[in-house]
């Protein structure tokens, strides 16, 4: 009987490690540039301001076999947001919206995934914006994943999230048609 329970308790060890061993682990390929986190936000109803923020890294990992188990860990560099006006970056890096002398660093670390089985899906998670973490769901599809030119291996992803700014403690009056910012997030992956 020990020996049935033994055996039965190394298989299980076993599955897991083999489970666990299928999951690939990914960075963000920042330094060729090939991921983007950019906003859109109205401006006074009338128009739409568009930027980036360009200084961001992070990781991911991805089992095809259980894309429910996906995992990903980004950070942002605040007060690299580029709106391609320099004035008005100043106004959204100070106090009335991003605040970065105070939080230079917004985080996401997603805490689930929920596959369709069509390539899309919906990543949950906290994010840390100015002091303030909420949780959050972004829409997802797989770009795709294959061999690279170099000898590696990369997967990509697309996502959106629309925020309320004063979730996270952003209240400047813009009108009522600027109460949120739709993000898009373009990620390429390395496989380490």
């Amino acid at each position: 009987m020990k020996k049935l329970i033994l055996a039965a308790a190394l298989g299980a060890v076993m599955s897991s490690a083999v489970s666990t061993a299928q999951a690939e682990d990914y960075v963000i390929d920042i330094e060729g540039q090939h991921a983007f986190v950019q906003f859109k936000i109205s401006h006074l109803g009338y128009s739409y301001l568009l930027g980036e923020f360009t200084d961001f890294d992070g990781t991911f990992s991805y089992d095809e076999a259980n894309p429910s188990a996906a995992k990903v860990d980004v950070t942002i560099d605040t007060t690299s947001l580029d709106s391609n006006h320099a004035e008005r970056d100043k106004h959204l890096r100070s106090d009335d919206f991003l605040a970065v002398d105070d939080y230079p660093e917004a985080r996401f670390v997603s805490t689930s995934y929920a596959p369709n089985g069509d390539g899309t899906g919906t990543l949950s998670g906290d994010l840390t914006l100015r002091g303030v973490t909420k949780p959050i769901e972004i829409a997802v599809s797989e770009v795709g994943a294959g061999p690279d030119p170099w000898g590696g291996f990369r997967r990509g992803f697309e996502g959106s999230v629309t925020l309320t700014l004063a979730d996270f403690g952003i209240d400047y009056d813009l009108g009522p048609a600027s109460k949120t910012v739709d993000m898009y997030l373009s990620i390429e992956g390395i496989r380490q």
